[in-house]
C-alpha cells in the first residue's frame, strides 16, 4: 500500500502564488509516475498535471500550462506543485496522485491522497 499525504493549501488571492507537496510512504516512490488532480465544488475531478520517474517528463492540463510547475525529490520520497498566477477558477480541492504501472500516458490513479483545499480569492 502506498499512503499519500498532500499539505500546502490555504487561501490566496489573485495572481499569488502556493506550493503543494505530496508525501509518499510505503512503496517505491521513485518508480512511479506522480501526479495532481483537483476538484472543484460541483465539478468533476480534473486531471492537473504529472511527471514521469525520472522527472525527466513532464505534462500539463491547458487550464494551468505555464502557471503551474510540477516537480519531484525523489530522496524525500515527495512530489510539488507550484502554483503561480492563480486565479478564482483555480479554487477546489487537490489531489495527490501514484501510478504504479511504470507507463508514461493518461495518470491512473492507483493511490490518492485526502485532498488539500486551495481557495483563490478576486
Amino acid at each position: 500500500q502506498v499512503q499519500l499525504v498532500e499539505s500546502g493549501g490555504g487561501l490566496v488571492q489573485a495572481g499569488g502564488s502556493l506550493r503543494l507537496s505530496c508525501a509518499a510512504s510505503g512503496g517505491t516512490f521513485s518508480r512511479y509516475t506522480m501526479g495532481w488532480f483537483r476538484q472543484a465544488p460541483g465539478k468533476e475531478r480534473e486531471f492537473v498535471a504529472r511527471i514521469r520517474w525520472s522527472g525527466g517528463n513532464t505534462y500539463y492540463a491547458d487550464s494551468v500550462k505555464g502557471r503551474f510547475t510540477i516537480s519531484r525529490d525523489n530522496a524525500k520520497n515527495t512530489v510539488y506543485l507550484q502554483m503561480n498566477s492563480l486565479k478564482p477558477e483555480d479554487t477546489a480541492v487537490y489531489y495527490c496522485a501514484a501510478d504504479i504501472s511504470g507507463l508514461w500516458g493518461p495518470l491512473r490513479g492507483d493511490f490518492w491522497g485526502q485532498g488539500t483545499q486551495v481557495t483563490v480569492s478576486s
